[in-house]
Parts: structure tokens; C-alpha cells; sequence
């Protein structure tokens, strides 16, 4: 199995590029690198039944978060705004992420 580097983690805000939720920007809630998927904050939202807790004593049909894949989704750069693919520098001895469209260093690894 070959290893992939996934550049998007967790708390980055992202650009949803397709499916039926095409242009929503979110905040990464979670990556599963196992699976390849992200779940955004907001977004892919799907009902859910549950039944009655002390949290919740009524229960009731719920929204939850689902995944979906990485593919799907692009990092937006901090400095320019814009959905970018991110690209990986030498900087000061450490790696880094980058935009690819305005070349700024997006945050430290």
C-alpha cells in the first residue's frame, strides 16, 4: 500500500469543489487517513434517529456530520483567499505548506 501525504489537518478551512455541496467553505472537523475522507463542520449533513438520553431526552431525528472524500476538497490559503493545492517547501530547515497561487507560506509542519 503505497503511503500518501495528506496535506489538509484538521482546523485548515477548506473549499468544497464538488458534489451537491460545491462551494461551501468549512473548518476540517476530522481527517481519516485510513480512508481518505475529511468531515467538515456543517457540511454533508445527514438525518439521524436517536433515541432518548439523558443529553437528549426527547430524541428525535438529528444532523450529523458525514465524511466525504478528500478529493473533494481544497485547502484555502490564509494569505490570498483562494482554494489552492498545496505544495510542500523547505523553509528555515523545516517543511512546510505553501500556496501554489500567491507562493506564501501557509503554516509550519
Amino acid at each position: 500500500m503505497a503511503i500518501i501525504k495528506y496535506l489538509i489537518r484538521k482546523s485548515d478551512q477548506v473549499k468544497v469543489i464538488a458534489g451537491s455541496q460545491r462551494g461551501k467553505v468549512a473548518k476540517v472537523l476530522h481527517v481519516n487517513k485510513d480512508r481518505g475522507t475529511v468531515v467538515l463542520e456543517g457540511v454533508n449533513l445527514r438525518k439521524k434517529h436517536a433515541r432518548p438520553t439523558q443529553d437528549r431526552p426527547k430524541g428525535g431525528i438529528i444532523d450529523i456530520e458525514s465524511p466525504m472524500h478528500l478529493s473533494n476538497v481544497q485547502l484555502v490559503c490564509t494569505k490570498c483567499g483562494k482554494p489552492t493545492r498545496a505544495a510542500m517547501k523547505v523553509s528555515e530547515g523545516r517543511k512546510v505548506r505553501a500556496c501554489r497561487k500567491c507562493k506564501e507560506i501557509i503554516d509550519k509542519i
